[in-house]
């Protein structure tokens, strides 16, 4: 499997976006596309290759990665046709432009790579690979996630099953109070003479 042995091979540079975080959307996507009656093995094949931007360009959108996407694929023997579904299926479900009423294909995608942002172990566990991996740092990816999850959060469609939603939408509403939180602290001076503290001393 190429995509898995890229994730091995570039481990160093895909410390959030890596084979974890690939196959944990992978699995989600395929029991999501179940629910919802979407194409599984495109939905499946659409997570295998949802984040291939991050080898092309750190801090990226999807279509970054189209170029290599569909070269994959190419090289997997999908045909052209279904490559080019995939690939648009990957831009649709991208949570900084998605909309309401994306394809049930791009529900399943969105709402697996959702839910792996909306886990509570993703910021204590994740969140500094993210930083690491994109070359940001913390107020940048507070704005971020706020600026592309809040509205999606607010209009009712973070996720769009509705037995993902009954199940997690507390985590994700606990998980932007964090990231609010986390963006009003950093305007704190005393939070951030600490935190130039600890990046002295982490230096």
């Amino acid at each position: 499997m190429e995509v898995h042995q890229l994730c091995t091979r570039y481990a160093a540079r895909l410390q959030f976006h890596g084979w974890h975080h690939v196959n944990f959307v992978r699995t989600k996507a395929a029991r999501f596309a179940v629910l919802n009656g979407a194409e599984v093995s495109v939905v499946e094949t659409a997570a295998l290759v949802h984040d291939v931007n991050y080898l092309v360009r750190r801090n990226s959108a999807a279509a970054a990665g189209s170029n290599l996407r569909l070269s994959i694929l190419a090289r997997a023997g999908v045909p052209a046709h279904v490559a080019g579904w995939i690939d648009r299926i990957v831009d649709e479900a991208e949570m900084a432009t998605r909309g309401r009423d994306i394809s049930l294909e791009a529900q399943a995608l969105s709402d697996a790579d959702t839910l792996f942002k909306a886990l509570p172990v993703t910021p204590v566990v994740l969140a500094h690979k993210y930083l690491e991996e994109n070359g940001i740092g913390l107020r940048e990816l507070a704005n971020k996630i706020c600026g592309e999850q809040q509205s999606v959060h607010d209009e009712g469609f973070y996720f769009y099953n509705p037995e993902a939603a009954a199940q997690y939408a507390h985590w994700a509403t606990a998980n932007l109070q964090l990231w609010q939180c986390i963006r009003e602290s950093l305007d704190d001076a005393d939070v951030s003479a600490l935190l130039d503290t600890v990046n002295t001393v982490a230096g």
